[in-house]
């Protein structure tokens, strides 16, 4: 059951900032009702794990620079007994054929019917470099995972056998630069121009739907929406080719987004940053830390659920920094001082959970988040857990990459 603090609706042990973040959000726009989920924690103007909903208004800032970031998961026709004295060679292959990083661009490139998708004329309308300047880069990166927290996975259903994989990633640069260009012309800037950055504090930035600039930018979120599906379809294809196996059952979707959606007989906007819709039978992957199981749920067509909007957690959420976690970094002589969890302690604790591990920094180790299944008991009530998947390899990009907006 939630509880409600300066009428913000919170699921799990309310975090201070985050709910300062929240009632912050509640007091600016045409806002119908703001949600925290169990695993929130303080984000970029709107809180992760955040859910706002408004009338009429859509916010890029609460929606995020990685917009559409989400999961999609694939239960495989393998079993573990198949591959269980394979994972080291297997993830080596994944680690050494997938592209993880901060500004990596595919070796491969990737065609896709979304590079004719009719809104591309929105960065037509802004200008014609910036059209070709993203619509390049987001070829260029097509397929490729990021850094922070993105990973790529294989589990194994213990109660079943079976063998799934997922990952996890959303537009990269072209949805970052997309956020960051429509953020400069809410400002009143150019949209090409330097990103001047957003306090941690500060109201979300707010665009009427009616008006021509939220039009584009919704535009221009869905068509960063069907990259992050594409570039998530094709990662999960690679990983299938490289354990020779088919899909049997797929899971997808965004937590970084807003939908238009029905509520009451009304249609509001949904901004959902770090949080998973969760409608009656709808499916949703939510990943757990890489020492901990993932789960796929159904959401339940329960009161509360609805008093929820239709949300739930996109994961077990942070208990760490991470700069707490891994230390400052020195950009020079690329070192770090300070960190409170070492690679020894993070490798012992894989190593115990029985997961092999490419890449990933201390600030992406089992410590530095809540258990997830604390966190989905706040949600019993809108949420059922359908599989539980444990990790057996994970992979993310490697330590000390650089990305500011990892969440």
């Amino acid at each position: 059951m939630y509880q409600t603090i300066n009428n913000v609706r919170v699921w799990g042990n309310p975090l201070e900032n985050a709910v300062s973040q929240a009632v912050t959000c509640a007091q600016h726009g045409n806002v119908v009702q703001v949600l925290l989920m169990a695993d929130h924690h303080k984000g970029y103007s709107q809180p992760v794990g955040g859910v706002v909903v408004y009338d009429g208004q859509i916010s890029p800032s609460g929606v995020g620079y990685d917009i559409a970031c989400g999961n999609k998961a694939v239960k495989t026709d393998l079993k573990y007994e198949e591959i269980k004295g394979k994972i080291s060679a297997i993830m080596d292959t994944i680690a050494k054929e997938i592209s993880f990083g901060i500004g990596r661009s595919n070796s491969e490139k990737v065609e896709h019917e979304l590079f004719d998708d009719e809104n591309w004329a929105v960065y037509r309308t802004i200008g014609k470099q910036e059209h070709d300047t993203l619509k390049a880069l987001a070829r260029n990166q097509l397929g490729t995972v990021g850094s922070g927290n993105h990973f790529v996975d294989i589990f194994v259903e213990e109660s079943t056998g079976d063998v799934w994989i997922a990952n996890h990633f959303g537009s990269r640069g072209f949805g970052h630069k997309t956020a960051s260009g429509f953020l400069n012309l809410a400002q009143g800037k150019k949209f090409a121009d330097k990103a001047a950055g957003e306090s941690m504090d500060q109201p979300p930035t707010l665009l009427d739907l009616t008006s021509e600039l939220g039009d584009m930018y919704f535009r221009a979120m869905t068509l960063a929406g069907k990259y992050a599906y594409a570039g998530r379809d094709y990662v999960s294809d690679q990983v299938l080719s490289i354990l020779g196996a088919k899909s049997l059952f797929e899971v997808h979707n965004h937590h970084n987004f807003a939908w238009k959606e029905m509520h009451n007989g009304k249609e509001v906007v949904v901004v959902r940053k770090g949080a998973t819709p969760s409608s009656p039978n709808q499916l949703g992957f939510i990943g757990g830390s890489m020492g901990d199981f993932s789960v796929i749920v159904k959401g339940k067509d329960s009161n509360e659920n609805a008093d929820a909007f239709y949300s739930t957690v996109h994961g077990a959420g942070r208990i760490m920094s991470r700069t707490e976690a891994a230390g400052k970094m020195n950009w020079k002589t690329r070192t770090r001082k300070g960190g409170k969890i070492s690679y020894e302690q993070m490798n012992s604790a894989i190593k115990q959970f029985g997961v092999e591990l490419r890449g990933a920094g201390t600030d992406e180790s089992p410590f530095v988040y809540k258990n997830l299944g604390d966190v989905l008991e706040a949600h019993k009530e809108t949420v059922d857990v359908l599989h539980v998947l444990k990790p057996i390899g994970v992979c993310m990009a490697g330590a000390d990459e650089f990305d500011p907006y990892k969440d």
